[in-house]
């Protein structure tokens, strides 16, 4: 495989094909995310993608539509990024977050929600994650990762640029082990003094934290900055005064999306099993501040991945049940949560589902999409879903190579009954078939816009090739005792689970056994390299940001603590799963041609565990190629190196397992 491919016909058709879904140069919006609700009900802000070039990361921009009419207009101009808006409680101003004075560097802006002039605030030390208006709209709570800090796995990975002086190019990286650059913290910016300061928590890392009425916030919080601590966060509440605080929950698990109401009397909270900080789906905990008594609400079996208070006695929720995506509202005075309304045919963008609420009765407003359909704007009025706004520039066009969606279910050899989505092409079967493994473990596969990051399975699907997208045991949507069982057992009966689905669609006639194919990215990868090691069924495979080496993965990456509690042992045994489920000590048994493929800035999954594996197959006499993007992290996200990424992928697979 060369090593610049522009030229090839295969790179021509992935540029094209996400030519077509984002239309840059044209100035029109291609994709919403970050959608909130004008206090009104009559508009919602979100940011918009609008792209230029393919080059680097996709620029959002703010933007506001009329959720009567679906007229939409584009409120700022950047440059590079401006993303996360959030109207002020008397929707008199829009607060959002852009860097637009340094590259990743984000900070505070104010938009008049009027006249549409954007004014910055002053600037904190460090960029700013996340921002959140006080109920009575004077104040603004701020979330700030120090310059420097890591950026979540599942947000590519890598580290935030540090602000240092310009020093010679041999002068070494020093790591000490305690980086006071990478901790995150909480400030106040002031609305009417027009100032911002630190929320004073000495020896306290602030991962998320939320509001609980105006003097207080509920924090995430863990005694250092390393990531590996956020798998042991607890639940506090701090004054914003004084920076005292006190515990509120000790969690068996992770901890996600808290949500303050209004009076700060009560306190929202998600608990699960987790495999990724932001990627939070499980148990609802309402928990009365004063007497940090906890309710754990019956969610009807969704898996909560969204909380917000519509009042002190209404929280809205949203999230994923099997197949669905879901919405409800639970009623504090009662006890009881009502669902709303709930889709097996669409949901929302991003890692997991959000909404933003337009009532007390569970209306709301989402960014919706599906496989065949591209992303758009809808309303959900009394458990109807409407249509406000599609953002379809082409895609489409793209997904009519997709001849139908099934959601289909079987059963694995221990009698788990595992489901997910099989794509088909058009045309009769037997197809060739690309097992795609979803990362996490505990993340799931639903019916999402494949414009974005899945160039490489339109190109296949339309070439004849079938593409199985399985939700094996560990998957989100099924609660926890369905999420933990992957736990102390990665690589063990979820093998299965994939392996099972395959012989299901070989006997439905759907599947050429002689054509499989295999891919996934980070737990994906690991379970890809794994899976060849297993079973030589596969006629080709392309691990990304993989683990193939527990040992190193756990010494290597910023997340030792949870190679720890996903394998349920310790590296210092030497005859324990850190070895035992190492891909790299089975790579001896594959025969399966494998496109290795990393990212060198990746923290995650380090380049070096593809590394790894790639030589073990050479040394092996198996067909072995690595691919390393020297500008990627965790996944290949930036262009032209995702078009690059598609073409090698499809290559790959229509090579070794021609349609």
């Amino acid at each position: 495989m060369q090593r610049d491919i522009r030229s090839t016909a295969l790179y021509d058709e992935a540029e094209q094909t996400y030519r077509q879904f984002r239309r840059p140069g044209t100035g029109q919006i291609s994709d919403a995310a970050e959608v909130h609700a004008s206090p009104d009900g009559r508009h919602a802000v979100f940011s918009g993608t609008l792209v230029e070039k393919l080059e680097g990361a996709s620029p959002t921009r703010i933007c506001r539509t009329d959720l009567a009419t679906g007229d939409t207009q584009v409120l700022t101009f950047g440059p590079h990024v401006d993303r996360l808006p959030k109207y002020s409680p008397d929707g008199r101003r829009i607060a959002f977050l852009s860097d637009r004075a340094r590259r990743g560097d984000f900070q505070l802006y104010v938009l008049d929600a009027e006249t549409k002039a954007a004014r910055p605030t002053p600037a904190v030390a460090g960029w700013v994650e996340y921002l959140q208006w006080s109920p009575s709209g004077k104040r603004i709570l701020l979330g700030v990762a120090g310059h420097g800090a890591d950026i979540a796995g599942g947000q590519g990975a890598v580290t935030s640029q540090q602000l240092v002086a310009d020093l010679p190019s041999w002068i070494p990286q020093v790591e000490t082990g305690d980086d006071a650059f990478r901790w995150r913290s909480l400030w106040l910016y002031d609305l009417d003094a027009d100032t911002v300061r630190q929320i004073e928590a000495p020896g306290v890392n602030i991962w998320e934290a939320s509001w609980c009425g105006n003097d207080s916030v509920a924090a995430i919080v863990s005694p250092g900055a390393g990531e590996g601590l956020w798998y042991s966060a607890t639940l506090r509440l701090l004054d914003v005064s004084s920076g005292e605080s006190r515990l509120i929950h000790q969690p068996r698990d992770q901890l996600g999306w808290p949500a303050g109401s209004p009076s700060g009397r009560h306190l929202a909270v998600v608990e699960a099993i987790c495999s990724d900080r932001g990627i939070v789906a499980g148990e609802l905990l309402v928990i009365e501040t004063a007497s940090g008594t906890i309710s754990r609400v019956d969610t009807r079996g969704i898996d909560v991945t969204y909380t917000e208070w519509r009042s002190d006695g209404v929280l809205l929720i949203a999230g994923h049940r099997g197949f669905e995506t879901a919405v409800g509202i639970f009623e504090l005075a009662k006890q009881s949560f009502t669902e709303t309304w709930a889709s097996q045919e669409v949901t929302c963008g991003g890692r997991y589902a959000a909404v933003s609420g337009l009532s007390d009765r569970g209306d709301c407003v989402l960014e919706a999409e599906s496989f065949t359909r591209a992303p758009e704007l809808a309303v959900i009025r009394q458990g109807e879903y409407h249509l406000v706004r599609s953002f379809d520039l082409g895609y489409g066009a793209l997904a009519s190579a997709i001849d139908r969606v099934e959601a289909i279910s079987w059963h694995a050899p221990d009698g788990l009954e595992i489901q997910g989505w099989l794509l088909l092409p058009k045309g009769e079967g037997p197809h060739p078939l690309v097992l795609h493994v979803h990362g996490g473990p505990i993340w799931h596969f639903r019916p999402s816009c494949l414009g974005r990051s899945g160039a490489a399975f339109l190109m296949l699907l339309k070439r004849g090739y079938a593409v199985l997208m399985p939700n094996p045991r560990g998957s989100a949507g099924r609660g926890q005792d369905f999420a933990r069982r992957v736990f102390g057992d990665m690589g063990g009966l979820e093998t299965g689970d994939h392996l099972s689905g395959l012989d299901h669609l070989v006997a439905r006639g759907i599947a050429d056994p002689a054509r499989l194919g295999v891919t996934g990215g980070s737990h994906g990868g690991f379970m890809t390299s794994w899976i060849i090691g297993e079973d030589t069924r596969f006629a080709a495979a392309v691990p990304v940001a993989p683990v193939t080496h527990w040992v190193s993965e756990h010494l290597i990456s910023n997340i030792p603590d949870f190679c720890e509690i996903s394998l349920g042992d310790r590296w210092t045994n030497v005859a324990g799963k850190y070895f035992e489920r190492s891909p790299i000590f089975h790579a001896h048994k594959v025969k399966t041609p494998t496109l290795n493929i990393c990212g060198a800035l990746d923290r995650c999954t380090p380049p070096s565990e593809a590394v790894q594996f790639h030589n073990a197959l050479l040394e092996n006499g198996v067909r072995s190629v690595l691919i390393t993007y020297p500008e990627e992290g965790h996944g290949v996200r930036g262009f032209p190196a995702a078009i690059d990424y598609a073409a090698r992928v499809a290559e790959w697979f229509t090579a070794h397992m021609p349609a």
